[in-house]
């Protein structure tokens, strides 16, 4: 007879239950998890359970605590500007304020430039045609995080300058903005480009970068429904600026028909 194995202690199903909850990913690294009463109201437990629970999960580094702030998923005591899943398209404002960071800028300029070969090329426009320009650095709480441009398709509806000033000095995104404005943007093709810095390049200089190091450019084409390009943005992020992660799901059509004849194999 085969020994039963030990029941889990009420702590032990908390932990688990915990971590399950956290891997389906609706709380990415940095967010902050509901209060602890609310927590332990879901689970229905005890704080004292819990919290014993959430000592485990500290200590493997799957949560951080901070003091007077609250309990945040995964292993940075500060959490990134912006954590992406490419999935789906939001904007950057939209990241940062559910990570509780506060977005400004600097060295803000708007104003009608050469779209140059890779706006020209996503427009398919010439190279020498104007479009609204608008470039500056992204600061987090205070540090900069980004250099972005935002080239928007001739044509395409947006405000004065002065409200586009606005917008973009409170944190706001070209995206937003576009939204606002009745734009129906459907969706984005994003190329993820490795480079290389240093900080006697402008850009270094305006994202703090001491010696060489690798960061991260994130060209993006914004489309209407009809496949139109209406946005090209080019971002280059500090080190530490953003967090990209891709979630893929299994095709549970072609997988079926796996699980099937493993289950066949398994009963014969």
């Amino acid at each position: 007879m085969e020994p039963v194995p030990p029941r889990q202690s009420l702590v032990d199903e908390t932990e688990l239950a915990l971590r399950t909850w956290l891997a389906r990913g609706a709380h990415r690294p940095g967010d902050r998890l509901p209060p602890e009463l609310e927590l332990a109201g879901m689970l229905g437990v005890s704080r004292g359970t819990l919290r014993t629970a959430l000592d485990r999960l500290e200590e493997s580094g799957e949560i951080t605590r901070r003091q007077g702030s609250g309990t945040y998923v995964g292993h940075a005591m500060r959490p990134v500007a912006f954590h992406e899943g490419l999935e789906v398209l939001r904007p950057y404002s939209e990241l940062a304020a559910r990570r509780g960071v506060r977005l400004r800028v600097r060295d803000l300029e708007i104003a009608p430039r050469r779209l140059g070969a890779e706006a020209a090329e996503a427009f398919g426009l010439d190279a020498d045609d104007e479009a609204c320009t608008i470039t500056r650095v992204v600061l987090a709480d205070g540090e900069p995080v980004a250099l972005m441009r935002d080239v928007v398709r001739p044509g395409v509806p947006l405000p004065g300058e002065p409200h586009l000033r606005r917008a973009m000095e409170a944190g706001q995104m070209v995206l937003d903005i576009l939204l606002a404005s009745g734009v129906p943007v459907a969706w984005a093709v994003t190329r993820v480009k490795p480079k290389l810095l240093t900080g006697r390049e402008r850009i270094g200089r305006a994202l703090g970068v001491d010696g060489t190091t690798a960061v991260l450019e994130l060209e993006e084409v914004m489309h209407l429904p009809d496949g139109e390009a209406i946005q090209h943005s080019s971002d280059v992020f500090a080190p530490g600026g953003i967090d990209l992660q891709v979630r893929r799901d299994l095709d549970v059509a072609a997988l079926t028909p796996l699980v099937r004849a493993v289950g066949r194999g398994v009963g014969s």
